[in-house]
């Protein structure tokens, strides 16, 4: 099993008390978790990439972690959630899609309750590249209140070898949501 070398985390806290001139009861509140890890395929190509699966299941683990402690909740006070990869310019958006998509899920729904997949986007990038995370409800993909997103970046990465792993939750959906949710 290969284990991510990671060079850093960037914990956001956002809490959202007041929003068009009213009150927000309960405080939705969102953590995004980003985990800077070097790339063991940064500058070549690699045919089988799925030690990068290991280090998905495990980088997600630590994330989801990370961000329940960060909002001091427990999986039933999860609603939402996000994920997002952003890659140094020596590597490849497949290195995203190899950290993100076949493992990375499960041990996030397994410590949120979670039931539906968790929406996804992922880039190149430069040190300081932003991305938004889009977020959905985690029992219902077609929970409107809950399509929102967050953003994040980081000054200083990725570098060209490395990789930002992102993973957002929050405790609601958009403040002061009104509108219908699909049921099919």
């Amino acid at each position: 099993m290969t284990h991510p070398t990671i060079r850093k985390f960037v914990i956001q806290f956002e809490e959202t008390l007041s929003a068009a001139g009213r009150a927000v009861e309960p405080p939705v509140r969102k953590a995004t978790v980003a985990a800077v890890i070097a790339n063991p395929f940064a500058g070549r190509y690699e045919e089988d990439l799925t030690s990068l699966y290991d280090i998905g299941r495990q980088i997600a683990a630590t994330l989801a972690e990370r961000a329940l402690q960060t909002l001091g909740a427990t999986a039933g006070d999860i609603e939402a959630y996000g994920k997002a990869a952003i890659i140094g310019l020596d590597g490849e958006l497949e290195h995203a899609a190899a950290l993100l998509h076949p493992e990375f899920g499960a041990p996030v729904r397994s410590r949120t309750s979670g039931t539906e997949i968790i929406p996804s986007t992922k880039k190149i990038g430069a040190a300081g590249a932003a991305i938004t995370l889009p977020l959905t409800g985690k029992t219902s993909i077609w929970s409107f209140d809950h399509m929102d997103a967050a953003e994040i970046s980081i000054a200083d990465a990725p570098r060209a070898d490395e990789v930002v792993v992102i993973l957002a939750l929050a405790t609601g959906g958009r403040a002061l949501h009104r509108i219908a949710s699909q049921t099919a």
